[in-house]
């Protein structure tokens, strides 16, 4: 397995270790033979110019998925995820959570697309969101999801 997380924003201290943590367990849930990830988290401002550099589409949002497998498989994620911090933050407000439990909210989401999960058309888009639920719940009787936002140092 090969992860790895960038913290390429400034608004919140993160603990990238205890993040690098609930991601393997979110990959070990999934069963998945072979994992290359990389996560970047970024800021509103480097979330718009991707939006727009990548999909030609303006603002900010909270994840976007760069898939770069050959063949999709259940089984394997090869690919590249942007996680918006200051989106997170606004979201967390707006439905009443914490903006850890929507970063680790827009991970599973990204890693569910990574693994074909799509939510273009209604149907698809409930059945990808009661993985992501399940996921999340998992996730949130694993860990303490509020330890994100304290600071860790990291070792290479």
């Amino acid at each position: 397995m090969k992860l790895a997380i960038a913290n390429r924003q400034r608004t919140k201290k993160i603990n990238a270790r205890l993040l690098k943590q609930i991601v393997g367990e979110l990959l070990a849930e999934l069963e998945l033979d072979e994992v290359e990830l990389g996560i970047a988290l970024v800021g509103a401002k480097e979330m718009a110019r991707v939006n727009w550099d990548f999909l030609r589409h303006e603002g900010s949002t909270d994840v976007i998925t760069f898939d770069h497998s050959e063949k999709q498989t259940k089984k394997s994620v090869h690919g590249e995820l942007f996680v918006c911090v200051d989106d997170a933050i606004a979201q967390a407000k707006e439905f009443g959570t914490s903006w850890q439990a929507e970063v680790v909210r827009y991970v599973v989401h990204g890693v569910l697309h990574l693994l074909g999960y799509d939510d273009l058309k209604p149907a698809m888009r409930r059945e990808m969101k009661r993985e992501e639920n399940r996921l999340v719940r998992h996730l949130e009787k694993s860990f303490s999801l509020a330890q994100l936002s304290r600071t860790a140092k990291i070792k290479a």
